[in-house]
Protein backbone atom coordinates (compact mmCIF):
# COMPACT_ATOMS: atom_id res chain seq x y z
CA UNK A 1 0.00 0.00 0.00
CA UNK A 2 1.39 3.66 -1.07
CA UNK A 3 2.23 5.72 1.70
CA UNK A 4 0.16 8.65 2.76
CA UNK A 5 1.35 11.66 0.88
CA UNK A 6 1.91 15.01 2.88
CA UNK A 7 2.91 18.42 1.72
CA UNK A 8 3.53 21.26 4.01
CA UNK A 9 3.15 24.88 2.73
CA UNK A 10 4.92 27.92 4.87
CA UNK A 11 3.53 31.04 5.05
CA UNK A 12 3.93 34.50 6.85
CA UNK A 13 0.37 35.72 7.54
CA UNK A 14 -3.45 34.91 7.38
CA UNK A 15 -4.42 34.95 3.98
CA UNK A 16 -0.83 34.22 2.23
CA UNK A 17 -1.97 30.61 1.96
CA UNK A 18 -5.53 31.65 -0.23
CA UNK A 19 -3.70 33.98 -2.64
CA UNK A 20 -0.69 31.70 -2.90
CA UNK A 21 -0.64 28.22 -4.08
CA UNK A 22 -4.16 27.88 -2.71
CA UNK A 23 -6.07 25.65 -5.44
CA UNK A 24 -3.08 23.68 -5.68
CA UNK A 25 -3.43 22.41 -2.13
CA UNK A 26 -7.46 22.15 -2.80
CA UNK A 27 -6.39 19.73 -5.62
CA UNK A 28 -4.20 17.66 -3.65
CA UNK A 29 -6.60 17.85 -0.66
CA UNK A 30 -9.37 16.62 -2.84
CA UNK A 31 -6.74 13.85 -4.14
CA UNK A 32 -5.97 12.73 -0.79
CA UNK A 33 -3.05 14.04 -0.04
CA UNK A 34 -3.00 15.15 3.65
CA UNK A 35 -2.27 19.43 3.46
CA UNK A 36 -1.10 21.39 6.32
CA UNK A 37 -0.41 25.37 6.46
CA UNK A 38 1.81 26.74 8.90
CA UNK A 39 1.07 30.34 9.70
CA UNK A 40 4.22 32.29 11.00
CA UNK A 41 2.52 35.12 12.80
CA UNK A 42 -1.00 35.94 13.55
CA UNK A 43 -1.41 39.34 10.82
CA UNK A 44 -1.74 41.81 13.94
CA UNK A 45 -0.17 44.24 12.22
CA UNK A 46 -1.73 43.78 8.37
CA UNK A 47 -3.95 46.66 6.97
CA UNK A 48 -7.77 46.47 6.84
CA UNK A 49 -7.95 45.99 3.06
CA UNK A 50 -11.58 45.78 2.75
CA UNK A 51 -13.40 49.01 2.96
CA UNK A 52 -16.42 47.56 4.55
CA UNK A 53 -14.16 46.49 7.61
CA UNK A 54 -12.47 49.50 8.77
CA UNK A 55 -14.38 50.20 11.76
CA UNK A 56 -13.34 50.31 14.92
CA UNK A 57 -14.74 47.38 16.16
CA UNK A 58 -12.34 45.26 13.85
CA UNK A 59 -9.53 47.14 14.33
CA UNK A 60 -9.48 46.64 18.26
CA UNK A 61 -10.03 42.92 17.68
CA UNK A 62 -7.88 42.52 14.74
CA UNK A 63 -5.26 39.58 15.73
CA UNK A 64 -8.74 37.60 17.18
CA UNK A 65 -10.69 38.12 13.76
CA UNK A 66 -8.02 37.39 11.94
CA UNK A 67 -7.92 33.94 13.71
CA UNK A 68 -11.14 33.32 13.12
CA UNK A 69 -10.92 34.32 9.43
CA UNK A 70 -7.75 32.19 8.94
CA UNK A 71 -9.52 29.31 10.26
CA UNK A 72 -12.58 29.74 7.65
CA UNK A 73 -10.11 29.77 4.79
CA UNK A 74 -8.38 26.06 6.28
CA UNK A 75 -12.04 24.76 6.45
CA UNK A 76 -12.95 25.81 2.89
CA UNK A 77 -9.18 24.34 1.18
CA UNK A 78 -9.87 21.59 3.56
CA UNK A 79 -6.52 21.61 5.19
CA UNK A 80 -4.96 21.31 8.75
CA UNK A 81 -3.42 24.47 9.81
CA UNK A 82 -0.86 25.59 12.57
CA UNK A 83 0.45 28.13 14.33
CA UNK A 84 3.68 29.00 15.18
CA UNK A 85 2.81 32.01 17.01
CA UNK A 86 5.21 35.21 16.39
CA UNK A 87 4.07 38.32 16.01
CA UNK A 88 3.38 40.60 12.44
CA UNK A 89 6.43 42.63 11.65
CA UNK A 90 4.39 44.98 9.85
CA UNK A 91 5.43 46.36 6.40
CA UNK A 92 7.60 49.82 7.16
CA UNK A 93 7.04 52.65 4.69
CA UNK A 94 8.57 55.80 4.11
CA UNK A 95 12.26 57.08 3.27
CA UNK A 96 13.89 56.22 5.28
CA UNK A 97 12.35 53.18 6.19
CA UNK A 98 11.59 53.32 10.35
CA UNK A 99 12.90 50.41 12.24
CA UNK A 100 10.99 47.25 12.58
CA UNK A 101 8.65 46.69 15.44
CA UNK A 102 10.79 45.44 18.83
CA UNK A 103 10.09 41.52 19.21
CA UNK A 104 8.39 41.46 15.83
CA UNK A 105 9.20 37.64 13.52
CA UNK A 106 11.51 39.58 10.90
CA UNK A 107 13.97 40.26 14.09
CA UNK A 108 13.94 36.88 15.48
CA UNK A 109 17.40 35.09 15.25
CA UNK A 110 16.83 32.40 12.36
CA UNK A 111 17.80 29.04 13.90
CA UNK A 112 15.84 30.42 17.32
CA UNK A 113 12.73 30.96 14.90
CA UNK A 114 13.17 27.68 12.60
CA UNK A 115 12.79 25.64 15.61
CA UNK A 116 8.74 24.99 16.39
CA UNK A 117 9.19 24.63 12.69
CA UNK A 118 11.57 21.64 12.65
CA UNK A 119 9.31 20.53 15.54
CA UNK A 120 6.23 20.83 13.22
CA UNK A 121 8.15 19.14 10.52
CA UNK A 122 8.91 16.46 12.71
CA UNK A 123 5.56 15.87 13.67
CA UNK A 124 3.98 16.33 9.90
CA UNK A 125 6.24 14.33 8.29
CA UNK A 126 5.78 16.52 5.11
CA UNK A 127 7.43 14.79 1.59
CA UNK A 128 6.87 17.97 0.07
CA UNK A 129 7.38 21.64 1.58
CA UNK A 130 6.10 24.85 -0.20
CA UNK A 131 7.25 28.51 0.94
CA UNK A 132 8.74 31.92 -0.72
CA UNK A 133 11.85 33.18 -2.82
CA UNK A 134 14.92 34.47 -1.45
CA UNK A 135 13.04 37.91 -1.85
CA UNK A 136 9.75 36.91 0.18
CA UNK A 137 7.66 36.75 -3.25
CA UNK A 138 7.90 40.29 -2.64
CA UNK A 139 9.57 41.68 -0.13
CA UNK A 140 7.84 42.22 3.09
CA UNK A 141 9.71 41.09 6.02
CA UNK A 142 8.06 38.70 7.36
CA UNK A 143 7.88 36.91 3.64
CA UNK A 144 11.67 37.39 3.47
CA UNK A 145 12.01 35.57 7.19
CA UNK A 146 9.32 32.81 6.51
CA UNK A 147 11.56 31.95 3.52
CA UNK A 148 14.94 31.85 5.91
CA UNK A 149 13.41 29.90 8.33
CA UNK A 150 12.07 27.40 6.06
CA UNK A 151 15.22 26.13 4.08
CA UNK A 152 16.87 26.43 7.36
CA UNK A 153 14.21 23.90 9.21
CA UNK A 154 14.52 22.00 5.58
CA UNK A 155 17.83 21.19 6.23
CA UNK A 156 17.68 20.76 10.08
CA UNK A 157 14.59 18.64 10.07
CA UNK A 158 16.37 15.23 8.76
CA UNK A 159 19.53 15.93 10.73
CA UNK A 160 19.65 13.89 13.87
CA UNK A 161 22.55 16.04 15.44
CA UNK A 162 20.37 18.96 15.25
CA UNK A 163 17.47 19.38 17.81
CA UNK A 164 17.48 16.03 19.05
CA UNK A 165 14.50 17.83 21.90
CA UNK A 166 12.55 18.17 18.97
CA UNK A 167 11.71 15.32 18.05
CA UNK A 168 12.46 12.07 15.62
CA UNK A 169 14.21 13.37 12.71
CA UNK A 170 12.48 13.59 9.21
CA UNK A 171 13.53 15.01 5.56
CA UNK A 172 11.15 16.43 3.11
CA UNK A 173 11.96 15.39 -0.34
CA UNK A 174 11.40 18.70 -2.16
CA UNK A 175 11.18 22.19 -1.73
CA UNK A 176 9.06 24.46 -3.77
CA UNK A 177 8.80 28.02 -3.96
CA UNK A 178 5.84 29.82 -5.39
CA UNK A 179 5.91 31.70 -8.53
CA UNK A 180 2.96 33.84 -8.35
CA UNK A 181 3.09 36.11 -11.06
CA UNK A 182 5.11 35.80 -14.35
CA UNK A 183 5.38 38.23 -17.53
CA UNK A 184 3.84 35.62 -19.19
CA UNK A 185 1.04 34.67 -17.11
CA UNK A 186 0.20 38.93 -16.25
CA UNK A 187 0.12 39.29 -20.10
CA UNK A 188 -1.97 36.24 -21.03
CA UNK A 189 -4.93 37.04 -18.43
CA UNK A 190 -4.55 40.69 -19.70
CA UNK A 191 -4.81 39.54 -23.15
CA UNK A 192 -7.48 37.69 -22.62
CA UNK A 193 -9.59 40.16 -20.76
CA UNK A 194 -9.10 42.64 -23.66
CA UNK A 195 -10.14 40.06 -26.53
CA UNK A 196 -13.41 39.65 -24.44
CA UNK A 197 -13.91 43.21 -24.71
CA UNK A 198 -13.41 44.41 -20.71
CA UNK A 199 -11.40 46.35 -19.28
CA UNK A 200 -8.33 44.76 -17.60
CA UNK A 201 -6.92 45.09 -14.22
CA UNK A 202 -3.31 44.36 -15.63
CA UNK A 203 -2.89 47.56 -17.77
CA UNK A 204 -1.01 49.72 -14.97
CA UNK A 205 1.02 46.45 -13.93
CA UNK A 206 2.03 45.99 -17.61
CA UNK A 207 3.11 49.64 -17.74
CA UNK A 208 4.87 49.26 -14.84
CA UNK A 209 6.75 45.50 -15.74
CA UNK A 210 10.17 47.00 -16.18
CA UNK A 211 10.44 47.92 -12.86
CA UNK A 212 9.91 44.75 -11.85
CA UNK A 213 11.80 41.38 -12.00
CA UNK A 214 10.27 39.00 -14.39
CA UNK A 215 10.41 35.39 -12.25
CA UNK A 216 8.99 33.50 -15.34
CA UNK A 217 12.26 31.69 -16.21
CA UNK A 218 12.39 29.99 -13.15
CA UNK A 219 9.43 27.95 -13.38
CA UNK A 220 10.37 24.70 -12.82
CA UNK A 221 6.54 23.23 -12.55
CA UNK A 222 3.08 24.01 -13.30
CA UNK A 223 0.46 22.75 -11.54
CA UNK A 224 -2.63 22.08 -13.02
CA UNK A 225 -5.79 23.53 -11.03
CA UNK A 226 -8.04 25.84 -12.57
CA UNK A 227 -11.21 23.27 -11.41
CA UNK A 228 -9.89 24.91 -7.99
CA UNK A 229 -9.52 28.68 -8.55
CA UNK A 230 -13.53 29.13 -7.06
CA UNK A 231 -12.10 27.14 -3.99
CA UNK A 232 -9.16 29.34 -4.09
CA UNK A 233 -11.49 32.60 -4.58
CA UNK A 234 -13.64 31.74 -1.49
CA UNK A 235 -11.50 31.33 1.02
CA UNK A 236 -10.14 34.09 -0.25
CA UNK A 237 -13.24 36.12 0.59
CA UNK A 238 -12.86 34.42 4.14
CA UNK A 239 -10.20 36.93 5.15
CA UNK A 240 -12.89 39.93 4.86
CA UNK A 241 -10.58 41.74 6.44
CA UNK A 242 -7.35 41.88 3.76
CA UNK A 243 -9.84 41.08 0.49
CA UNK A 244 -11.69 43.52 -0.91
CA UNK A 245 -14.58 41.62 -2.59
CA UNK A 246 -15.43 43.92 -5.13
CA UNK A 247 -10.94 44.55 -5.56
CA UNK A 248 -8.84 44.07 -7.93
CA UNK A 249 -8.54 40.17 -7.50
CA UNK A 250 -11.85 39.17 -8.52
CA UNK A 251 -12.20 41.02 -11.76
CA UNK A 252 -11.33 38.94 -14.41
CA UNK A 253 -14.20 36.36 -14.57
CA UNK A 254 -13.37 33.14 -13.38
CA UNK A 255 -13.87 30.77 -17.09
CA UNK A 256 -11.38 33.58 -18.59
CA UNK A 257 -8.81 33.15 -16.02
CA UNK A 258 -9.59 28.94 -16.34
CA UNK A 259 -9.03 29.18 -19.90
CA UNK A 260 -6.09 31.87 -20.37
CA UNK A 261 -3.44 30.36 -17.45
CA UNK A 262 -5.01 27.10 -15.66
CA UNK A 263 -2.10 26.41 -13.49
CA UNK A 264 -0.61 27.53 -10.28
CA UNK A 265 3.87 27.38 -11.06
CA UNK A 266 6.36 26.83 -8.69
CA UNK A 267 10.50 26.94 -9.05
CA UNK A 268 11.73 23.53 -7.32
CA UNK A 269 14.67 24.61 -5.06
CA UNK A 270 15.79 21.66 -3.57
CA UNK A 271 14.82 18.20 -4.26
CA UNK A 272 16.25 14.58 -3.05
CA UNK A 273 14.48 12.28 -5.47
CA UNK A 274 14.91 12.13 -9.37
CA UNK A 275 12.17 14.36 -11.13
CA UNK A 276 13.06 15.16 -14.76
CA UNK A 277 12.18 19.11 -15.29
CA UNK A 278 9.38 20.61 -16.16
CA UNK A 279 7.24 19.41 -13.97
CA UNK A 280 3.28 18.71 -13.24
CA UNK A 281 2.62 17.33 -10.13
CA UNK A 282 4.86 18.41 -6.56
CA UNK A 283 5.17 14.67 -6.22
CA UNK A 284 7.11 13.96 -8.79
CA UNK A 285 9.52 11.60 -7.98
CA UNK A 286 7.84 11.12 -4.55
CA UNK A 287 5.74 8.87 -5.26
CA UNK A 288 7.92 6.41 -6.88
CA UNK A 289 9.92 6.83 -4.17
CA UNK A 290 7.25 6.01 -1.47
CA UNK A 291 6.26 2.98 -3.78
CA UNK A 292 9.75 1.92 -3.20
CA UNK A 293 10.09 2.01 0.32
Amino acid sequence: MAEQLRLMAVHAHPDDESSKGAATMAKYVAEGVDVLVVTATGGERGSVLNPKMDRPDVWANIGDIRRAEMDAARAILGVEQAWLGFVDSGLPEGDPLPPLPEGCFALQDVDVAAAPLVRLMRQFRPHVVTTYDEEGGYPHPDHIMTHKITVAAFDAAGDPDRHPELGEPWQPLKLYYDVGFSRAKIMSLHEAVLAAGLESPYGEWMKRWDERPDKGARITTRVECADYFPVRDDALRAHATQIDPDGFWFQVPMELQKRAWPTEDFQLARSLVDSPLPESDLFAGVREACRAH
